[in-house]
């Protein structure tokens, strides 16, 4: 009897590990399922998208890796496996997505950032600077998680979005929103009418 109570709470706790561990796989690869998808879906934007269709795609594609960002954050700290992560090669070259992107935004690609809105400094700042750091941070972490690597793919997405690329996409997305709102809603103020006009020249001409 004795044996077989022992046995039976091994296992007990051997499938509860396990179930654990499955659910821990399954969260990664969705996140790893957008990330996938994003960097696939920018690479397309800038390389097919006109200005204007451009930002209603960007603005998309940020509100939906925010939302997987979001995932991340309230989820308790995730933990790698060694003090330094394991080498997974270079970083993605993105100097040409920068490029590309930053012709197709024109005017409207400088902004004015607050990163941390409890101690407002405002900075000027690029949306396409801001959309390729954004994607080198979440390309490191699908590196690893292509090399079997989850854990430190699960925590270096979840650190990069606390400390980085979480407030920059806030920021790029409330950047993008203003471009969309300036050229729907009637706006009198003469002191904006640059940025508005510049913000229509985008949406409503394609650059190729």
């Amino acid at each position: 009897m004795t044996d077989a109570h022992g046995s039976t709470g091994s296992t007990g706790s051997t499938g509860s590990t396990a179930n654990i561990e499955s659910d821990v796989e399954d969260f990664a690869q969705s996140i790893a399922d957008s990330v996938s998808s994003f960097l696939l879906a920018l690479r397309e934007i800038a390389r097919e998208a006109d200005g204007g269709r451009a930002i209603s795609l960007l603005l998309l594609e940020i509100s939906q890796v925010s939302l997987a960002g979001a995932r991340l954050g309230i989820q308790r700290d995730f933990e790698p496996r060694a003090e330094y992560q394991p080498d997974v090669g270079p970083e993605a070259d993105v100097d040409d997505l920068r490029i590309r992107l930053a012709e197709m935004l024109g005017d409207v690609d400088t902004y004015g950032l607050v990163f941390d809105p409890y101690v407002p400094e405002l900075t000027e700042s690029q949306i396409s600077d801001d959309i390729t750091a954004i994607a080198t941070d979440l390309e490191n972490g699908l590196r690893h998680f292509r090399s079997g690597n989850v854990a430190e793919a699960l925590w270096w997405w979840q650190f990069s979005y606390v400390s980085s690329w979480g407030n920059l996409a806030g920021a790029v997305l409330n950047a993008l929103l203003s471009v969309v709102a300036h050229d729907r809603l009637d706006v009198d103020n003469d002191a904006e009418l640059d940025q508005i006009e510049a913000a229509e020249a985008v949406l409503d001409s394609p650059t190729g």
